[in-house]
């Protein structure tokens, strides 16, 4: 009797999203589909590296139009053990993205018996990105920050992209979002080589602030609600985040510096 059944087994190479697509097509389809043109728009992020890693911090605003629809929304994502993955512009194909770049690495690994170089995971998130164009050119335009840590080369890197897929290398900082140029503004006039931990999550906490001053998209610390930005730090220790009561203090002495 024939087998009806397909082999799960037989993989034609270590994309998940191929694997889905050969499998499921509608699924994968789906995901990239479901998300109204009135959509809401997550911004922003910043990213900067330091004398032994790379910190990666986001906003927690989400808007619709003038509306601000959600206070406490995460934008950043680990990848994996030692990469994470900032969103900015639509939220739902940019949520989607980062689960799907997430199991696409795991995927990745479980197949090949090893994980992707860091060059090689911001390759696949760029295919990725440029596969959303057909939706960008409706509006909803996914544009995500990669930072990671390559335990190989002992070096933290940080990628920047565009609507169409581009990539772009920067070994300093980036920004994303649309508080991303007065982001930027900030760590340019602060930056400086062979930065601490310390002194680079203060850096990308003040950045955001002075984003959330000059943009109405840009959420800043709340600090009735108790809601503060997200960081993350990647290093050779590998990905982790810092807890509210860290990152509340660093707030705290923000606010202090700026009183003066």
């Amino acid at each position: 009797m024939q087998n009806t059944f397909s082999d799960p087994f037989d993989l034609d190479g270590p994309s998940f999203s191929a694997l889905l697509r050969q499998r499921m097509p509608a699924a994968l389809d789906a995901a990239f589909r479901s998300t109204r043109v009135d959509h809401v728009e997550g911004t922003t992020i910043v990213a900067l590296t330091f004398s032994a890693g790379v910190v990666i911090a986001g906003d927690r605003r989400a808007t619709s139009g003038n509306i601000i629809s959600k206070r406490d929304m995460r934008k950043v994502f680990e990848a994996d053990g030692w990469s994470a993955v900032g969103i900015s512009g639509a939220a739902g194909p940019a949520m989607e993205l980062a689960k799907i770049f997430a199991t696409e690495l795991e995927h990745y690994e479980k197949v090949e018996g090893g994980p992707l170089s860091l060059e090689g995971k911001a390759n696949k998130l760029a295919q990725m990105v440029r596969a959303n164009l057909p939706l960008a050119m409706q509006g909803l335009v996914v544009v995500p920050l990669f930072a990671g840590f390559d335990p190989r080369d002992q070096l933290a890197r940080i990628y920047e992209f565009d609507a169409a897929g581009g990539r772009y290398e920067e070994r300093r900082f980036a920004t994303a979002g649309s508080g991303g140029r007065d982001a930027r503004g900030s760590l340019k006039a602060r930056f400086r080589e062979g930065l601490d931990r310390d002194a680079a999550v203060g850096m990308v906490i003040e950045a955001l602030w002075d984003a959330a001053d000059e943009d109405s998209a840009t959420g800043g610390p709340d600090l009735v609600r108790g809601i503060y930005p997200l960081v993350a730090v990647i290093d050779a220790a590998g990905y982790r985040e810092l807890d509210e009561a860290t990152v509340a203090e660093r707030v705290e002495s923000v606010i202090a510096d700026r009183r003066l």
